[in-house]
């Protein structure tokens, strides 16, 4: 639900959820994060999440592989 002044509680939260991340695994600085137009923020967010799903997939077939 959107406020009449400001941002959504959700929105924020997924925002700060995002930024967490970033500086977490990426080592972003907030004002690095703050500067960068949204949709670039989202394509860097986008595109780790990306990354981390194919580290976890090749971790997993590592560890489990099929045999034929």
């Amino acid at each position: 639900m959107w406020t009449f002044f400001g941002l959504s509680h959700e929105y924020m939260e997924s925002l700060y959820e995002q930024f967490f991340l970033m500086k977490y695994y990426g080592n972003w600085s907030l004002a690095e994060m703050y500067s960068l137009p949204i949709g670039l923020r989202n394509w860097f967010f986008e595109r780790f999440a990306k990354q981390k799903e194919e580290e976890n997939k090749s971790s997993e077939d590592s560890l489990h592989p099929q045999s034929k």
